[in-house]
């Protein structure tokens, strides 16, 4: 009897242990916790149901089921390197990296089987495409613009499947090397061809500045002797104007001298003296010496200047009396 009471117990206890397993096991399918920046998208009985986000979420066992999972994080693509033609028909290798991430998870998940593949593939077609519209300068110089242009086609392209492409970036542009050698000597052509211009512009302003300074100079030359000719031209007046005026004031001595007779006599002695230097002055200078033939005509000649003298004289003195 003891032995069966302890048969229907260890019964029970595992009949007990059988549920609690079960219930356990079912109310783990039932609650579902979706971690952050996460969603899973749930079908029941095979058809979409609901999607589940970040949090607390609950299941009806059996019936439903989690179908996919997809993340909300940005992600990173490596674009592997494609052949591309450029529009002046250059050959090059261009690969990228491509920043995407999922907006609609329904989309992403009906919408396309690998959004991931499908989304690398149309950034390699768009890239070839954008690059054959350039030539292959432009390819170096406008990569922004180019990597916009991909990314606005892509998102264009991948609306359907939830997807959005943030942005796009060209890693490496590899052309042959037959055209790197020339695009090489193009910039060795255009380095020396700076080189050159900034040593004519320098040879230039270096002419330029000589011939300023000496335009300069000679103005300066010329604004001097302006101004030594206007000096020297001043003194020259200032000394005419002091030689004239010592000239009228021995005219004037000269004049009150002749007013009494032994200024006259005086006259007459000076005159007298300077009509016999005059001679012998010439006798020193020539050989022959032509002589009057009267032998008065030195007193002839202080006569007249007396006669001078006294006309002077009068005149002075009517003059003087005018007033």
């Amino acid at each position: 009897m003891g032995e069966l009471v302890l048969g229907w117990m260890d019964l029970i206890f595992n009949v007990w242990t059988g549920v609690a397993i079960v219930a356990l096991v079912v109310l783990r399918a039932t609650i579902k916790s979706v971690p952050h920046n996460t969603t899973l998208v749930v079908e029941r009985f095979g058809k979409y149901h609901k999607t589940m986000t970040a949090g607390l979420n609950f299941l009806v066992p059996f019936t439903d089921r989690v179908a996919y999972e997809r993340t909300l994080k940005e992600q990173a693509i490596d674009v592997p390197g494609q052949s591309a033609i450029t529009q002046d028909n250059i050959a090059l290798t261009v690969d990228g990296v491509l920043y995407l991430k999922v907006i609609d998870p329904y989309k992403a998940c009906y919408g396309v089987e690998d959004y991931r593949f499908a989304v690398s593939q149309l950034a390699q077609t768009t890239m070839r495409s954008e690059i054959g519209k350039i030539e292959l300068d432009k390819t170096f110089e406008e990569r922004e613009t180019l990597n916009a242009a991909i990314v606005s086609s892509i998102n264009e392209a991948a609306a359907p499947w939830g997807i959005q492409v943030m942005r796009y970036e060209i890693k490496d542009i590899d052309p042959p090397r037959s055209v790197l050698e020339a695009m090489e000597r193009q910039m060795k052509a255009e380095r020396e061809k700076r080189a050159a211009i900034l040593e004519s512009e320098g040879q230039r302003q270096s002419q330029v500045n000589i011939a300023e300074g000496e335009k300069q100079a000679v103005v300066l030359a010329a604004q001097a002797d302006k101004e030594q000719q206007i000096l020297r031209a001043e003194g020259q007046a200032q000394a005419i104007t002091a030689v004239a005026k010592a000239k009228a004031e021995a005219i004037r001595l000269v004049g009150e001298s002749a007013n009494n007779e032994a200024g006259q006599r005086a006259i007459q002695y000076e005159l007298a003296g300077e009509a016999i230097g005059a001679k012998r002055d010439i006798a020193k200078e020539s050989t022959v010496v032509l002589m009057p033939d009267q032998q008065t005509e030195a007193a002839s000649m202080v006569a007249g200047v007396m006669a001078i003298a006294d006309t002077l004289r009068r005149k002075l003195s009517g003059a003087s009396a005018a007033p």
